[in-house]
């Protein structure tokens, strides 16, 4: 067995290299955001009325708890921070997992990479336990931070570890199914979108049953159920996470097992058989960024459509999070605009679409830098294709896309709220301007990772960091009372918080422009530089 791990060290090494951006970007953003909130509890919360209100209210909504899930004990800063976000960074962590064991084994078979290092003397299963030693190591350095910080901020330590470890093993049992999907998919991007569906249904079985009276068994056939099901800083029940950890090793020895089971490059799921002559539709260089572009679009948009539909079923019953406390309101009414509860909630969630946006327009981008680094560009412009109908053509989709996907996310969410309240005409046109006043936001973004590709290819991957720094700046830049200059560095600060405010088309209109300069500065510098 010695020698099927050849080579391991220096593959995690190399990984590490590679992810030496996007991980701390994971790290910073999902360890101390429980830690931050607990500080804040007592501000938004400072009398006992205050805490028996959100007791009460949001503690025992059913509709909330789809969201953040059962609330155990919101009477402390502790109780209230896990409630608050295990759930959360439970899908964030286990989002990370998949992408990372996903991009160090089945994407670098894709561009035969790992057949190249295959041909040295490195082990046939090195390839596959340095990508799960990278995304076990991260998932356990998130967590003990978070516990450390917690600690710091004046938690309980027991209740910290808890916390933390229980997020921990959340990371760990994904890393076992992306190990698993990896093996089963012949494309890496099949395997995140089957990793991504496993951790999408964990999440529904988890929200299901934490919202039901008769079915609360369901919770218990989710990861994420089973970090919230620790119970931290509301009397612990330590024996959850010795299940976790048997349940995460048991699934990632599928993957191991699987793995010997199946050729280099291919999965264990043959791929289909392709057209022995090409469509006719595939003779333009747009055709065939739609074909590669297509399934992540068709994904965000399904995805989005459900979220927006969710969070607009919940609109309603939103007073109940904010509950008397008129810290708590100032705060939410800080992120969605100035006007009622409800109206800052639906502009709150167009902010969040706008981010989930950008967060596809990204990836869109850097899909290009993925053709590239498999030299699949250069033979394509060696015909008659140019340079800048090929970039043109991919570039599409991080303008039209996000579109796209805020409309859908907008609609269901204003089509929800408003069949919740019996006011479909008056609720949806204010949830859908609210969503889609995001797109010159969006597009900043796109225009930031245009840059990258374009000018700065071998950085190109950066493009990460800026969205990771809009997503802190936006989401807790109010709640930790940031100043008006930092929070300006985020282009989704500028944008009017339909429905609760005016449109103002000042700020847009030079979102805009700003995108547009950097769209065209990366088409230009792509025109210039070399290949590869």
């Amino acid at each position: 067995m010695s020698a099927a791990l050849v080579g391991t060290r220096q593959l995690v090494r190399l990984a590490l290299r590679r992810d030496r951006i996007i991980l701390p970007i994971w790290i910073l953003v999902l360890s101390f955001l429980p830690a931050s909130t607990a500080k804040l509890y007592h501000e938004l919360y400072p009398t006992e009325a205050a805490r028996q209100a959100l007791i009460s209210g949001a503690g025992k909504n059913p509709s909330i708890s789809v969201i953040y899930g059962p609330a155990f004990d919101l009477s402390t800063p502790g109780g209230f921070a896990s409630w608050r976000y295990t759930g959360v960074i439970a899908v964030l962590i286990g989002l990370m997992a998949i992408f990372t064991v996903t991009r160090h084994t089945r994407a670098e078979e894709d561009t035969g990479r790992l057949e190249l290092l295959g041909s040295t003397v490195v082990g046939r299963y090195a390839a596959l336990t340095a990508a799960v030693l990278v995304s076990a190591g991260t998932s356990l350095v998130i967590g003990l931070l978070m516990a450390f910080s917690s600690i710091g901020a004046g938690l309980p330590a027991a209740g910290s570890f808890a916390m933390g470890l229980g997020l921990t093993l959340v990371g760990w049992t994904f890393t076992g199914v992306a190990a698993v999907c990896v093996q089963i998919a012949e494309f890496s991007r099949t395997a995140n979108g089957i990793g991504s569906a496993v951790l999408g249904v964990t999440y529904l079985l988890r929200g299901a049953g934490d919202s039901s009276t008769d079915a609360t068994w369901l919770s218990w056939l989710s990861p994420i159920g089973w970090a919230q099901q620790v119970r931290a800083f509301a009397g612990e029940r330590w024996w959850v996470l010795p299940m976790t950890l048997v349940f995460a090793v048991a699934i990632g020895s599928v993957g191991y097992w699987l793995l010997p089971r199946r050729d280099v490059g291919a999965g264990v799921l043959p791929a289909r058989p392709g057209p022995a002559v090409a469509a006719p539709g595939l003779r333009s260089p747009f055709a065939l960024a739609w074909r590669l572009q297509k399934g992540t679009l068709i994904g965000w948009t399904s995805g989005m459509l459900l979220v927006g539909a969710m969070f607009g079923s919940l609109a309603s019953g939103m007073g109940d999070l904010i509950g008397d406390s008129p810290q708590a309101k100032e705060i939410f009414q800080r992120m969605g605009g100035a006007q009622s509860i409800v109206d800052s909630f639906i502009a709150g969630m167009g902010g969040m679409f706008g981010i989930f946006a950008a967060l596809y327009a990204v990836q869109a981008v850097l899909r290009m830098r993925t053709e590239e680094t498999a030299v699949r560009v250069e033979p394509l412009l060696a015909t008659n294709v140019s340079r800048l109908s090929w970039v043109g053509s991919h570039l599409v989709f991080p303008i039209v896309g996000p579109a796209v996907i805020l409309a859908v996310g907008g609609f269901g969410m204003g089509l929800m709220h408003g069949l919740r309240v019996g006011d479909v005409g008056g609720q949806l046109p204010g949830a859908l301007g609210g969503a889609l006043a995001q797109l010159p936001a969006v597009w900043v973004v796109a225009g930031i990772s245009a840059v990258l590709f374009g000018l700065f290819p071998k950085y190109a991957m950066a493009a990460w960091a800026p969205i990771g720094l809009f997503v802190l700046i936006t989401m807790f830049g109010p709640a930790v009372n940031l100043s008006q200059a930092i929070m300006d560095v985020s282009p989704f600060t500028h944008i009017p918080k339909l429905p609760a405010a005016e449109l103002t088309m000042t700020p847009l209109v030079w979102l805009t422009g700003i995108a547009v300069v950097a769209v065209a500065a990366g088409m230009a510098g792509f025109r210039r530089r070399d290949i590869g």
